[in-house]
């Protein structure tokens, strides 16, 4: 019996979440067949660990068109286009019911281990472009296996690895000695368990983006009904016209509204606010946490910790291919200088696809949150371009593949760990305008009370 050719090959996709559902759908699309992995038992695992927490997009920017194809013969209707889902309605709602009209091109509880090249290494040259790439999968069970893929896309993410609380990239001293107090989540404080962890307690949030807004805002909340409540929200930087993002002006409301709550909490006297302080330590004194600075500040005791510092790209089982990625960013290197937040201070992105996303390791690409390596201007609908992009060209459609099918808003949210995070430059753009992108996508009206996400 013949083995087949590469064409006849599927395309391996890591990660059953929006992005990853996605190509799945551009790739049957054009007649592609795709084999999606995914790490946990069912389809968004990851998204569902946030279901709590509501999207700063509605409906109409979070579902991919060419899902929707596949959807409608099964009477799958998409919710109101202006509504915003929580993360669990977009994951019960949508992302379920895609992964199950994919059918049998999902495959649960398969953890990819290691993507190489039929028996080359990163090193061997020989013959590299023409062997398939072979995709080592740990199932729930304990079994290892090898799947020979004709192309690879990484859609799995940044979740699991999210930035730690040291100012240098680092864990703190003492900060894993400190985890039965110190969470790198946003909580659920509708869970009565973790509503009892900081009910009535000091807690310090640090982090500048959505999520620490999120959690902010959170605790603000709970600070109004439990006594003794209160979040100190620790910046790296100072606070200026943009520490809050874009406000009445950002272009994606629900995301302005979210700011203005996280300055409420802090004007209202809910959340007080220190800054410039880069944490080096952490020190136990009884039951609570000292932070200290590397400037030798010491923060007033705290009984827990929020670390909301970002995430990263788990490059570990992709280390026999041949990537080419940004020094800083640990995105494709096309990619880095649209998206690095050194030089842009606007979660603007122009939309982009396998041009950007390509690497030195022909037809593997990294797709959504991954691409964005430590950058933190994702959002979903970039990830939807980029896989219909990818998906043409693998169709050998390059026309398709170049043109660019979407405008993003201009988002608002000004701010990043580089250049920005310097103290005075926060005070530098005292106008609070952000780029001049022309908005030509309709985003909505109103907002919820809490957001979040893409």
């Amino acid at each position: 019996m013949n083995a087949p050719t590469t064409d006849q090959l599927p395309v391996v996709v890591i990660g059953a979440g929006p992005v990853g559902l996605a190509a799945a759908a551009h790739l049957v699309e054009r007649g592609i067949e795709p084999l999606v992995l995914e790490s946990g038992p069912s389809a968004g695992t990851a998204v569902r660990e946030w279901a709590h927490v509501r999207l700063f997009s509605p409906w109409a920017e979070v579902t991919a068109p060419a899902a929707e194809k596949l959807l409608a013969p099964t009477g799958w209707v998409r919710p109101d286009g202006a509504a915003y889902p929580t993360g669990g309605d977009w994951a019960e709602q949508y992302l379920q019911p895609l992964a199950d009209v994919l059918g049998d091109k999902v495959r649960y509880g398969a953890t990819v281990t290691g993507v190489a090249r039929a028996g080359r290494d990163r090193i061997v040259d020989a013959g590299r472009d023409e062997q398939p790439f072979t995709v080592h999968v740990e199932t729930t069970d304990g079994r290892e296996e090898r799947i020979t893929a004709r192309a690879v896309i990484d859609a799995s993410g940044t979740w699991s690895t999210p930035s730690p609380l040291g100012a240098n990239g680092l864990p703190a001293l003492s900060e894993k000695t400190a985890a039965d107090h110190i969470s790198y989540r946003v909580p659920d404080l509708k869970d009565a368990a973790v509503r009892a962890r900081y009910a009535g307690k000091r807690t310090a949030v640090v982090g500048s983006g959505d999520s620490a807004f999120t959690a902010m805002a959170s605790l603000a909340d709970l600070a109004k009904e439990a006594d003794g409540t209160h979040a100190v929200w620790i910046l790296r930087r100072g606070i200026g016209a943009n520490t809050y993002g874009g406000g009445e002006a950002d272009q994606l409301p629900a995301r302005g509204a979210l700011g203005l709550r996280a300055k409420a909490a802090v004007e209202d006297g809910y959340a007080s606010a220190v800054t410039g302080f880069r944490t080096a330590a952490v020190e136990r004194n009884g039951d609570q946490l000292v932070l200290v600075a590397e400037d030798g500040r010491r923060l007033e005791e705290v009984d827990e910790v929020i670390v909301l510092t970002g995430f990263r790209p788990d490059l570990s089982f992709l280390s026999e291919l041949r990537l080419g990625l940004d020094e800083r960013l640990q995105a494709p290197t096309a990619l880095a200088p649209l998206i690095d937040p050194n030089v842009h201070s606007c979660g603007t992105v122009y939309p982009h696809g396998v041009g950007e996303l390509s690497h030195p390791e022909k037809d593997v690409y990294l797709v959504g949150m991954k691409s964005y390596g430590r950058a933190p201007t994702f959002l979903a609908m970039t990830g939807y371009e980029q896989t219909r992009s990818i998906a043409a060209a693998l169709a050998g459609d390059q026309e398709a593949a170049e043109r660019v099918e979407l405008t993003l808003p201009e988002t608002g949210v000004c701010g990043g760990a580089g250049l920005f995070d310097e103290p005075e430059a926060a005070q530098a753009d005292e106008g609070g305008g952000c780029c001049a992108a022309p908005a030509t996508l309709q985003i909505g009206v109103g907002a919820p009370a809490t957001s979040g996400g893409c």
